[in-house]
């Protein structure tokens, strides 16, 4: 056991689960409810600050994500309390302990926005899959939450890309690596 995985180990957990792999539960359940969250603000902060002639079609696709990603993440919450720990819900925490940077676009052309959500949909839902592989090893219940929302995402990540697709099913920011470069490219595109 680790120590980071010792200090989440709760006092209690649910039935037929010890609490030392209800730790390791919650260790990996609290990135995901700092990337929801995360994730839900970002989402927020493209709302706000995109622009051109695609604005109200990315800003009216953009609200139904932020809400389905605010109840991801009290899913993912009200998880780590029955797994008997605290979900760390402040941004304190959620800076403290995220493994990504912040997201760097301010107010941008509706596909440049879109390439840089791509690469963000990109890490959040590569890091689900990570969560649902070690919740697999331990827990069906978590894994079974972690499913469903790694479809949501992917059907998000999918409606992102289809503005960034072209009629050959190449994508606009093939081969970006930052959010950066991908809404250059997108702002190519545009």
């Amino acid at each position: 056991m680790t120590s980071r995985t010792k200090d989440l180990t709760p006092e209690y957990t649910v039935p037929g689960l010890e609490r030392e792999a209800a730790g390791e539960l919650i260790g990996l359940l609290r990135l995901r409810l700092h990337a929801l969250n995360d994730l839900h603000l970002t989402l927020k902060h493209v709302h706000w600050n995109v622009v051109g002639p695609h604005f109200i079609a990315v800003h009216e696709m953009i609200d139904p994500q932020v809400d389905r990603v605010r109840d991801m993440a009290d899913d993912v919450a009200e998880r780590i309390a029955a797994l008997g720990g605290v979900a760390q819900g402040t941004p304190g925490a959620l800076v403290a302990e995220r493994t990504w940077d912040d997201y760097s676009i301010g107010r941008g052309d509706a596909i440049a926005h879109l390439a840089a959500l791509d690469v963000v949909y990109t890490g959040v839902i590569e890091g689900v899959r990570a969560a649902v592989k070690g919740a697999g090893e331990i827990d069906p219940a978590t894994e079974d939450l972690l499913i469903g929302q790694l479809r949501d995402l992917e059907q998000f990540q999918w409606f992102v890309r289809a503005h960034l697709e072209s009629s050959r099913g190449t994508l606009a920011t093939g081969g970006v690596h930052s959010e950066k470069e991908a809404a250059a490219k997108g702002a190519e595109v545009s």
